[in-house]
């Protein structure tokens, strides 16, 4: 199942969709949309994320806010997860 997301950390608010293994990773390859920008963690086994850009956005114009939720759902579900100090 593949789970999903909504930021509202700005307005409008962001759907963010999230693989937690490789079939739910297919599915989102498999029915993401074109337009949709891909999170992953580079050289590490981690979830992919998914972010649906409201209409009118681009790659260029999306809230700094919303870039850091993406990172921490590829972050806190990779392999390496969150280090406890």
């Amino acid at each position: 199942m593949v789970f999903y997301f909504t930021s509202a950390v700005v307005d409008p608010p962001h759907t963010i969709y999230m693989g937690k293994d490789k079939y739910e990773n297919e599915d989102l390859i498999k029915y993401g949309w074109p337009e949709d920008i891909w999170f992953h963690v580079d050289k590490l086994s981690s979830a992919h994320v998914y972010l649906r850009l409201p209409k009118g956005q681009t790659i260029d114009t999306i809230p700094p806010e919303v870039l850091i939720d993406c990172a921490q759902l590829v972050k806190n579900n990779s392999i390496q997860g969150i280090i406890h100090h």
